[in-house]
């Protein structure tokens, strides 16, 4: 079974967490620079990611994020052990790979599409992870 990691993005990354902690009894670990926090003590991690509202949805994307009530800014990241397998499994099944994949200090990524029009990463992570970029909350 595949680890899946639970994002969100927000657009005021202090007012989420805030709210996460009091309304759902999550704790914050671990800061990745001052654009996200990870929350404890749900069954998956949760990564509250902050993004402007009006920023692009995906590069050469048209779309922009809004917070109204009428989509939800949650993303899911699938951590898989081979990332071109897992592009060529997720192709070969209807799926579509909307960019490069790319190269980070925690591993590499690929952002793809299902045939309903939903996004999702699949993450290859390197030995240290988000560890290589993390700081303690």
């Amino acid at each position: 079974m595949a680890e899946m990691l639970v994002n969100i993005d927000v657009d005021d990354l202090d007012a989420a967490e805030r709210f996460s902690c009091a309304a759902l009894t999550l704790s914050p670990g671990r800061r990745f620079g001052g654009g996200a926090v990870e929350l404890l003590g749900a069954g998956s991690r949760i990564y509250l990611l902050q993004k402007k509202a009006g920023t692009s949805a995906f590069l050469e994307s048209e779309e922009k994020r809004s917070y109204r009530r009428h989509w939800t800014p949650v993303h899911l990241d699938f951590v898989v052990e081979n990332l071109e397998t897992a592009i060529e499994r997720s192709n070969a099944a209807g799926g579509k790979q909307e960019e490069p994949a790319r190269e980070h200090a925690w591993g590499r990524i690929a952002v793809m599409s299902d045939p309903f029009g939903h996004g999702y990463c699949l993450i290859e992570f390197s030995a240290a992870g988000y560890d290589a970029i993390a700081t303690r909350a």
